[in-house]
């Protein structure tokens, strides 16, 4: 405030407001702003993955589908592959080599040997699709917590901030807007700071949560493929 006690339009800029708020409303600020750059952390990085995730699903899938022997293109992918798809690949390749290697595909009871298999690269596939969907899941429970949380924070200040108000009126006995517009600014501060945080949180669970259902269930797609492909093998040998 100048001299003259009045308030200017200056005193109402984040920074003053910040700077000048009560101390208990500077913590919670100060925790929304750390959980906001947090949740936009996970935000890029999501945004990054699932980009990149189906980007390399494309490729992979088309180089599947371009008729080309599945074991070179499990070679191609390397020994460690990061990606789900080519270990999802290998992993069935893998299965269906060692059941031919030990002679279970032309042996006695061939058919619930292959009934076998079958189950076997089932529950291999299933399994890499659960761990890549818990991977990929990783820091959305970060958004929901910020998505939920910071409103109710941001409100934990608006109060603090309007009883901070209410405080000097008595302690001045004074109801002039010079005395109450202080306490209200970084009150209404605290319930937007807490809003910005929570709304692009919220967008953004929701958005990578059905981005990482759909990658999953495109995951099951490409396995049961394989299994449909491998089965087909196995049908021609008989």
């Amino acid at each position: 405030m100048d001299p003259a006690g009045t308030i200017t339009p200056d005193h109402f800029t984040p920074l003053y407001v910040v700077t000048h708020a009560n101390i208990v409303v500077q913590f919670v600020l100060a925790g929304l702003a750390i959980a906001s750059v947090w949740s936009w952390t996970v935000i890029i990085e999501k945004a990054v993955r699932f980009t990149s995730l189906n980007r390399y699903a494309n490729r992979f899938e088309d180089e599947v589908g371009s008729g080309r022997s599945l074991e070179d293109i499990a070679a191609a992918a390397g020994e460690s592959p990061r990606h789900a798809l080519p270990r999802m690949l290998q992993a069935a390749l893998r299965e269906w080599r060692d059941a031919r290697a030990k002679g279970l595909l032309t042996s006695g009871g061939a058919e619930a040997q292959t009934a076998f298999l079958i189950q076997r690269i089932d529950r291999v596939l299933d399994s890499v699709i659960a761990r890549e969907a818990q991977r990929v899941e990783n820091g959305l429970s970060l958004l929901a917590i910020v998505a939920t949380a910071s409103p109710f924070i941001g409100l934990f200040g608006t109060v603090w901030g309007i009883m901070s108000a209410f405080q000097k009126i008595a302690a001045e006995k004074n109801t002039n807007l010079t005395v109450v517009a202080p306490g209200i600014a970084e009150a209404l501060f605290a319930t937007a700071i807490g809003l910005a945080a929570a709304i692009p949180a919220y967008i953004a669970y929701n958005k990578f949560s059905g981005d990482a259902a759909k990658y999953a269930a495109r995951l099951e797609g490409f396995a049961d493929d394989l299994v449909t492909a491998i089965q087909r093998r196995l049908a021609e040998r008989t």
